[in-house]
């Protein structure tokens, strides 16, 4: 069952141009700034002191499983 809250086509966007801003982030103030302060309120994005949002470890499985497609990890390595 799918339990996850969904990301519209632009949050998922703006997830990967934040995932490809590296440790970085993106400045506030871009057009993306309410996907990004919705995916904030999810757990996926933080807000670092330096007025900039940077992706968090939920944002970055988030990125994987949704934009990458990548299967969900299954908790143990082979």
């Amino acid at each position: 069952m799918w339990n996850e809250p969904y990301l519209e086509t632009c949050c998922r966007a703006a997830l990967h141009r934040l995932c490809l801003a590296g440790a970085h982030g993106r400045p506030t103030g871009l057009q993306d700034d309410p996907c990004l302060e919705r995916m904030r309120q999810m757990g996926f994005v933080a807000a670092s002191g330096s007025g900039r949002f940077v992706v968090t470890d939920e944002g970055i499985a988030r990125h994987a499983t949704e934009v990458l497609k990548q299967k969900p990890a299954m908790g143990h390595t082979p």
